[in-house]
């Protein structure tokens, strides 16, 4: 018999490593020296938030802050960190700090972890990811210290100062509280922080790079062009809706305000809460449902379909509608490909979504009182690597626990690395050396 020599591509290596942090996490997270006392952990619970965390989610069937003690939170800790920025992060660290130069394979895989079009700066693009990273968690922390210090000492104050900050940066959405941020409800200014950390970290490390050496280099891609511009609508609709359906327990306008604001950036796949979400409106429902779909940037540690995708299927739209067939904006044509690649990715997204449901509609527990919108809800957060949750989460049997680690899972590594992990084989760009007759098809 004759054996052939497997050997992975660059996107089957990317999903491994992210399955073998999972499962390394998850193993950690279940030993009982991680745990509070008399508290135990099921594997198959430990694995869930192992996932959540790795994927950056937030979804946990269960209390962190009273099962993990803070040895075992000090390690989700790590795998957020690890999974908001990236295993070739750490690689590039290591390297650095050994003075080692990094290899072409490891340049290649570096570009299809931040799916960059091309290896060219890679190292120094990876290199501006972590020290931006860094520092922008460093001043959130520092900023949530001035609150949580006085309410818990020094040590716990930094402690949930550090954890927050970076959960914040990497839109995870864990929290040590217990209730999500309900508790700082009140609190403009950890709200407002909060918000200013989710986006930081779902604008997308292009849109800073771009914006920081603007100066510099006297232009901005459209890529960033298109982020900025979907992304500020979002927030700005989204606080508008929110303010007029979801904040009726606000105290004064400037709280209003800062949780309308709150609201409209968390669903960007932060998955931090300030309110019961199972009490909200149904408008606020369906408006969070859309931004969680939608998600942050390609390029960051945001979930969701992308801004910048969204952003190329309404220029799309728009050029249509004024009688073009390419897609023209912003004094540019973006290329046929990269158009009909976000239609795809959107309608795979849309019925992965949709099939998800329909399982978990057939296989959970729903409460009477509770619509459809109750499993939507938590198969989109899954997806979107959000973390928000109408309570669905800790009542899931086995099989939907392990339908929701797959959606995180999808989620954070992305839909087409998954796909080509699966297939061996990336589709080729070349196209076919011939074509088909052409032939009309009523549609509409």
């Amino acid at each position: 018999m004759i054996k052939k020599n497997f050997k992975m591509s660059n996107v089957q290596f990317i999903a491994f490593m992210f399955l073998f942090i999972i499962f390394i996490g998850s193993f950690l997270l279940w030993l009982p020296i991680m745990h509070q006392p008399g508290q135990s952990l099921a594997y198959i619970d430990s694995l869930f938030v192992a996932t959540s965390a790795v994927c950056v989610t937030g979804l946990t069937p269960i209390n962190i802050s009273e099962v993990f003690n803070p040895l075992g939170q000090s390690v989700m800790l790590i795998l957020i960190e690890l999974g908001g920025l990236g295993f070739m992060s750490v690689a590039l660290i290591l390297a650095l700090m050994f003075k080692k130069r990094l290899s072409f394979q490891s340049r290649l895989l570096m570009k299809d972890m931040l799916n960059l079009d091309s290896h060219g700066g890679v190292v120094k693009l990876l290199k501006f990811v972590v020290r931006f990273s860094f520092i922008i968690q460093f001043i959130g922390m520092v900023l949530l210290s001035t609150q949580f210090i006085p309410e818990y000492g020094i040590k716990r104050g930094v402690f949930f100062s550090i954890f927050h900050s970076v959960s914040a940066f990497c839109n995870a959405g864990f929290d040590l509280f217990g209730d999500s941020l309900i508790g700082y409800r009140g609190n403009n200014f950890v709200l407002v922080v909060i918000a200013l950390l989710i986006l930081s970290g779902g604008f997308g490390f292009i849109v800073w790079y771009d914006l920081i050496h603007f100066k510099k280099n006297r232009k901005i891609s459209l890529h960033t062009k298109i982020a900025l511009s979907v992304s500020t609508f979002l927030v700005f609709f989204g606080t508008i809706i929110f303010f007029f359906t979801d904040t009726g327990g606000a105290t004064d306008l400037s709280n209003k305000l800062s949780n309308s604001f709150f609201l409209s950036v968390t669903p960007r796949t932060a998955g931090f809460a300030s309110l019961d979400y199972g009490s909200m409106s149904y408008a606020g429902i369906l408006l969070t449902i859309v931004l969680m779909f939608i998600g942050g940037t390609s390029g960051s540690t945001a979930g969701g379909v992308k801004t910048t995708t969204i952003g190329v299927l309404i220029v799309q739209l728009i050029s249509l509608l004024k009688g073009r067939e390419s897609a023209e904006g912003f004094g540019r044509t973006i290329p046929l490909k990269t158009v009909l690649k976000g239609f795809m990715f959107v309608f795979f997204s849309s019925l992965i979504c949709f099939v998800s449901s329909l399982v978990l509609a057939m296989t959970e527990a729903i409460p009477y009182q509770s619509g459809i919108e109750y499993v939507l809800f938590e198969v989109v957060s899954a997806f979107a690597t959000v973390g928000l949750t109408m309570g669905l989460t800790p009542n899931l049997t086995v099989f939907g626990k392990l339908l929701i680690m797959s959606l995180m899972f999808i989620g954070r590594v992305g839909l087409y690395t998954v796909i080509f992990a699966l297939i061996r084989k990336e589709i080729s760009s070349q196209g076919h050396k011939f074509n088909y007759p052409k032939e009309n098809v009523l549609v509409g």
